[in-house]
């Protein structure tokens, strides 16, 4: 299906799956330039050595890394995007929730349902999502969240 509708059609697509992205792979630098760029130091993050003596066995992603990173893989396939946009503004979320720690060397991916549309004022949409960060090869996902997202029409 494609992502992109109509006002009128968005309705109809409410409580389904509407995307799900492509893997891709959390590595140690990826999480090592998000201690940086946070100073979130931890060492369950940074420190192979003292992170194999934990019970994770190897280091693990921050959860907000893992959070942060639904900006990306909403682009690729991720979620309703009405037709005739001009901008969309990340407008917050309702609920996260961390799960599942995300291990170096890991693959995840997104999948995304469409909860809600609702236009808050003339040509400005407020589209809620309910999103599920897996990790493959694990039943318990990294995370789960309601994310809205404001989408001003031209």
């Amino acid at each position: 299906m494609s992502n992109i509708v109509s006002v009128d059609q968005i309705n109809n697509y409410l409580g389904q799956e509407v995307g799900v992205t492509d893997w891709i792979e959390i590595d140690q630098g990826r999480i090592n330039k998000f201690a940086v760029a946070t100073g979130d130091h931890q060492y369950i993050h940074i420190d192979p050595e003292r992170a194999a003596q934990t019970p994770f066995g190897t280091t693990i992603a921050h959860g907000f890394l893992t959070l942060s990173l639904m900006s990306m893989l909403s682009a690729e396939n991720g979620g309703i995007k009405l037709e005739n946009a001009v901008m969309g503004i990340n407008y917050g979320l309702d609920k996260v929730r961390f799960i599942n720690p995300v291990k170096v060397g890991s693959k995840i991916r997104a999948r995304f349902q469409l909860v809600s549309s609702e236009e808050k004022k003339p040509n400005h949409y407020l589209i809620k999502h309910n999103v599920t960060i897996d990790i493959e090869g694990q039943d318990k996902p990294a995370l789960i969240a309601e994310w809205l997202g404001m989408t001003v029409l031209g």
